[in-house]
């Protein structure tokens, strides 16, 4: 699958960063994209769609729920193909929070710490196979 049909659900709870976002996603060829300001609202929008999103890049802390709880409950009701954490977490912190979804089986390719590296977003977007 292309990485420009990707199907991607970006959950960030600050506005302006989940809009830069989406048009950082746009300017590199990612259309279908679907914002969400909480994990209630991605949950509502996994829950609509007719088909697992290819990818959920989503921040780590949310107001309503951790982003890794997030990915669990989607990959548990097969809701998401593939997961990308975004935080300003320490590394050392991500790392930990990646190691522990890895053991319990999450789909996580990986994370990316704020300010996001351009380069780095777009290397793991490309790693996100359209299906398992």
């Amino acid at each position: 699958m292309s990485r420009h049909s990707l199907r991607i659900l970006l959950v960030e709870d600050h506005p302006f960063q989940l809009f830069s976002l989406q048009i950082l996603l746009n300017n590199h060829g990612l259309y279908r994209v679907t914002p969400a300001l909480n994990a209630a609202e991605a949950i509502a929008a996994l829950e609509r769609s007719s088909e697992p999103y290819d990818l959920l890049l989503c921040d780590q802390r949310l107001p309503d729920m951790s982003g890794v709880e997030l990915i669990g409950v989607a990959d548990q009701r097969g809701l998401i193909r593939h997961a990308v954490l975004l935080s300003g977490l320490e590394s050392a912190q991500l790392l930990d929070i990646e190691d522990e979804a890895i053991r319990n089986g999450l789909p996580l390719l990986g994370f990316l710490i704020k300010p996001l590296n351009t380069l780095e977003l777009l290397r793991l977007v490309s790693s996100a196979p359209g299906k398992r």
